[in-house]
């Protein structure tokens, strides 16, 4: 079979909808599937602009967006969060997925338009947005708990939108130059594509946890609801985490934190941190010890909020990161001038590549890409380490864990 016999087999019985335009919008191609989706014959669109498959309100805009596409064509994936919509030859309206390419023969550009009817996909998100009603019938702990939930995610939205306001506001009153506004307007993308990301897996866990709760009436199955409930708990806990993570980097951004610092005996100091271990006992792994240990006597003064953001992110990062039955070890130093702490796991470890980006905002390390997390608590770590005037060291080897020393030095009560 001969390459022109091939493309037009393909061409033909390609289960999406396969429209070819020139460079002057002219539509010179439309294949069978395309007939279908649209209702119009090859015959009636051939040589018609192809706005003529839009609704009448997008005509004049897309005939812009075509021109820029003309003078820097490049493919476009399907759909990238866009709902676009096609118009039938009827004039109904149907929600559609469009892909881009491109192609040059003898100087001229056509543009090639895959296209898919996404009606029943529509149909189906719009039946799971109804069932979030039967929450309603979860029980009174669920209820409380989704009452808190909401409260924290109008909040962080409330936040979300102030401070994507503040940015860009910055930008006008700034007179930047043009590497930091690309720098400002890719910290906005990353950060709300990033919390819209972590949030969707522990939403759709609770949606389906207590969808099943509701499956399980009798008696018998106390089990499966209490299942159910700890799904719903897990998962209300990894959204308060990341709503933590993002209230931390707002106040730190906008410098709202400022720092108390107080001094205590070791033994009180040590009672404070074993409590701070305690509170992380709920997530620990099975098997997985937390063992504290310390020396020196001097007291230590220190920001106690401050210090204990940054122990429960490195030790929540020691047991995300570490497997069941493998010991974390956290030992102080109390010197005269300066205290030292170091967290020591046997985790999965840190590549080498990885190490130099870890500070960073939104960084994720390539083995750690399917553990819930969103790439912030180093990078806050760090930042309260300035605030505190502390320095980070990390060592790590990949599959051999990871070894994090911090050291802060006495800066006096306030």
């Amino acid at each position: 079979m001969s390459g022109t016999t091939e493309f037009e087999a393909l061409f033909n019985h390609a289960a999406i909808g396969i429209i070819v335009s020139d460079s002057k919008g002219k539509i010179s191609n439309f294949n069978p599937s395309a007939e279908a989706q649209f209702g119009y014959r090859k015959t009636e669109v051939i040589g018609q602009s192809i706005e003529l498959l839009l609704p009448d309100q997008f005509k004049k805009f897309h005939e812009s967006l075509r021109g820029n596409f003309y003078k820097d064509p490049s493919p476009r994936r399907m759909g990238e969060g866009r709902d676009l919509l096609g118009k039938k030859k009827d004039g109904t309206e149907f929600p559609i997925e469009i892909s881009l390419g491109f192609y040059t023969i003898e100087g001229q550009i056509y543009v090639i338009a895959f296209s898919i009817d996404i009606s029943a996909r529509k149909k189906s998100e719009a039946l799971v947005l109804n069932q979030r009603d039967e929450l309603k019938r979860v029980t009174t702990e669920i209820k409380q708990l989704n009452e808190e939930l909401e409260q924290k995610v109008e909040a962080r939205t409330t936040m979300l939108i102030e401070t994507l306001n503040q940015l860009e506001r910055s930008r006008e009153e700034l007179s930047q130059s043009l590497e930091n506004e690309k720098n400002l307007n890719e910290l906005k993308s990353r950060f709300v594509t990033t919390a819209s990301h972590e949030f969707r897996t522990p939403l759709s866990t609770i949606l389906s946890s207590a969808y099943l709760l509701e499956k399980y009436n009798d008696t018998n199955e106390v089990e499966k609801r209490k299942k159910h409930l700890r799904h719903i708990k897990d998962a209300v806990a990894d959204m308060k985490d990341i709503l933590e993570d993002f209230l931390s980097l707002g106040k730190l951004e906008e410098g709202l934190v400022r720092t108390q610092p107080v001094t205590e005996s070791v033994g009180d100091f040590i009672h404070y941190l074993q409590g701070i271990i305690d509170e992380t006992h709920p997530i620990c792994k099975n098997g997985q010890q937390i063992i504290l240990q310390h020396n020196g006597n001097y007291p230590v003064t220190i920001d106690k909020h401050i210090f204990r953001n940054i122990m429960l992110n490195l030790i929540t990062n020691a047991i995300k990161f570490s497997p069941e039955n493998a010991p974390i070890h956290i030992h102080c130093t109390f010197e005269k001038e300066k205290f030292t702490v170091v967290v020591k796991d046997e985790g999965i470890g840190i590549s080498e590549e990885d190490q130099r980006h870890l500070f960073e905002r939104f960084f994720r390390a390539k083995n750690a890409a399917n553990i819930q997390g969103t790439g912030l608590g180093l990078h806050i770590i760090s930042k309260y380490l300035e605030l505190l005037h502390g320095t980070i060291q990390l060592q790590s080897e990949l599959n051999k864990g990871t070894v994090i020393t911090i050291t802060i030095p006495y800066i006096g009560e306030t």
